[in-house]
């Protein structure tokens, strides 16, 4: 069912781009003309009328980099002032809004289904909303979540909110909300917290009484409104001008307050090893990531939380914050002086590095197609992105990432175990040629933060990836990178996350791996193909790339292929597309690693 529902969304979504007859950059004209933007955040340039520029503007994420469609509105956190925007209507194609943290004033639309009828998350959070919750909203049927929490809205939460099929988060607290709780599905996760007219649910039962006694209530709340609204007011006004403000300030200096540590220090270099790179200073780090906000944020992991800055001249770095190191500056150093001369095409670039007193920062280019995650598992508009990632793309993002894994293995000098291989670290160029990042970065880590503590916390990410020995030697090893890797290959051809897997049965409860092995001890292997990529003349080889991820799999480290072997599978899978002209791998030196497979055991002849 979830299926068919993104099925008739992207088929109205298509309907609509096709049909439209106002662009989404007149959507983008009307609501920067229609608000007060005393930052200028919206530095918005509307003279260059080509497809793709609007997807350039700040806040402004596109369906695609190269057409005028607006897939999100991220706009939290710059200080517009104004009622709900006008012109949304025609952003047509809109599936995400983020007006949160703002100073939008008044109702929120009585029509809003009509305005973003597409919208899948919708945050209105810590603005000045008032009115009541449009029951409207209940027409905006593929909504996920939605957040009102922290505006000035009242009356009760509309009980039509439960015709929401499909939303899963709903948070409304610090409001002026009354009445009782509406009864949705348990799979809700909401909050109504400091909203003292609520009742029911988790807040108790609703004390009524018989309807005589529901009215004196009333009547008795009407005149006494009357007395104290005076002080209503005056406490609302208070608190929203001077409280509000004054709690968004401390919020936003807690999460930032590292940042604001290392803002004086003085002399602190940024080491850079591309000469072609602008010599740049700390202080251009602070500007370029407006003190490293987590508006910036592009990603988190275990070894670090990765930042977007925007230089002058309009182009991207990306700055990883590393998490807290024992190592000495030197020891740091050295380090970096290592990685920052690991050159390769499939490996994200090190820039350059800053250490800024307790604070080691590191310097990317950036990559703008983020994360084969993101593109894989995206829960916004999922079935749109992934349509993106056909087989050809798909294999030929594996090949690259094989590549480079095996390079850091087998040809790099030193070589490196990775650690960490997962979909997040795998990043994609405009061509979506593959790029892995966090290459090297295991040995910064601290010494207590081992494989098992990985395993047991999910601090990197999915506990799906880890390979099943690590629990028990808490040693790296090439094949349990291997394992790792084919965790990914997995992801690329069934379309599934690694622990959670929609396709397997209500019951099931395990791994993508358990899922794998299940349906291949019964014989059911290729239904675990992504349905999108079947019956298109690649049946062939996705279950030739089936059975290499198979075998990375294996729970015995000794019955998997090396790196070095599931790259060369890869090619060969991939030879008519022509991804790859020659070997860039330098082949293993016998005895250097634990025996293989035979090559030609699992590719058949074509």
């Amino acid at each position: 069912m979830a299926r068919i529902r993104y099925y008739c969304l992207l088929f109205l979504l298509l309907h609509n781009m096709c049909h439209a007859t106002v662009t989404d950059m007149v959507c983008l004209q009307m609501l920067k003309a229609s608000i007060n933007d005393p930052n200028n955040f919206l530095n918005w340039k509307f003279d260059n009328k080509s497809e793709g520029s609007i997807c350039k503007f700040t806040g402004v994420e596109c369906w695609h980099q190269n057409e005028n469609r607006v897939l999100n509105l991220r706009l939290s956190n710059m200080g517009l002032v104004g009622t709900f925007p006008r012109g949304l209507e025609n952003c047509s194609s809109l599936t995400g809004l983020d007006l949160s943290s703002n100073n939008f004033t008044g109702p929120i639309p009585i029509n809003i289904s009509k305005i973003v009828p597409f919208v899948t998350s919708l945050d209105l959070s810590y603005n000045n909303f008032s009115g009541e919750i449009p029951s409207n909203l209940s027409q905006c049927s593929y909504l996920n979540t939605l957040n009102l929490q922290h505006n000035r809205l009242s009356g009760e939460i509309p009980w039509q909110l439960t015709h929401l099929t499909r939303l899963n988060q709903l948070n409304v607290a610090d409001n002026l909300l009354s009445g009782p709780i509406p009864a949705f599905s348990s799979s809700v996760k909401a909050s109504y917290a400091d909203n003292p007219g609520l009742c029911g649910g988790s807040l108790g039962e609703c004390h009524g009484g018989s309807g005589k006694g529901h009215m004196a209530v009333i009547i008795g709340s009407a005149v006494a409104g009357v007395v104290i609204v005076a002080i209503i007011v005056g406490v609302i006004l208070f608190f929203f001008l001077r409280m509000v403000p004054a709690k968004k300030r401390k919020k936003e200096l807690e999460e930032n307050k590292w940042a604001k540590n290392i803002k004086g220090a003085k002399g602190v270099k940024i080491s850079m090893f591309e000469k072609s790179v602008a010599k740049m200073k700390l202080n251009d780090l602070l500007k370029s990531t407006n003190d490293f906000s987590k508006e910036n944020i592009i990603g988190t992991g275990r070894t670090g939380t990765m930042y977007k800055a925007t230089l002058p001249d309009g182009s991207f770095l990306a700055i990883k914050r590393l998490q807290d190191s024992q190592h000495s500056e030197s020891q740091f150093a050295s380090e970096m002086a290592t990685l920052g001369n690991v050159r390769h095409k499939n490996l994200v670039p090190l820039l350059g590095y800053c250490l800024a007193k307790k604070e080691r920062l590191l310097v990317y280019k950036h990559m703008p197609k983020g994360t084969l995650f993101d593109l894989l598992h995206a829960q916004e508009a999922e079935e749109k992105k992934r349509s993106t990632l056909d087989w050809p793309v798909r294999l030929k993002i594996s090949i690259g990432a094989a590549r480079g894994f095996a390079w850091l293995h087998h040809s790099c000098n030193p070589r490196i175990l990775h650690r960490n291989i997962s979909s997040k670290c795998i990043l994609l160029d405009e061509d979506f040629e593959p790029k892995i990042s966090d290459f090297g970065l295991a040995r910064l880590m601290n010494p207590i933060d081992t494989h098992l503590s990985t395993f047991v916390n999910g601090e990197f990410g999915d506990l799906g990836y880890v390979a099943p020995e690590y629990t028990r030697t808490l040693v790296a090893t090439p094949k349990g990178d291997v394992y790792s890797f084919g965790v990914v290959l997995l992801e690329l051809v069934t379309g599934e996350e690694p622990t959670r897997v929609t396709n397997a049965p209500e019951n099931f409860k395990g791994s993508l791996v358990d899922w794998i092995t299940y349906l291949s001890n019964n014989s059911l292997l290729q239904d675990a193909i992504d349905k999108s990529l079947i019956g298109k003349d690649y049946d062939r080889e996705l279950m030739q790339f089936l059975k290499v991820a198979c075998n990375c799999v294996l729970s015995a480290p000794k019955e998997r292929p090396t790196m070095y072997e599931v790259y060369q599978l890869l090619r060969a899978i991939g030879e008519r597309y022509h991804f790859t002209t020659e070997d860039e791998i330098m082949i293993p030196a016998s005895g250097t690693e634990d025996d293989g497979i035979n090559l030609d055991e699992l590719i058949v002849a074509k």
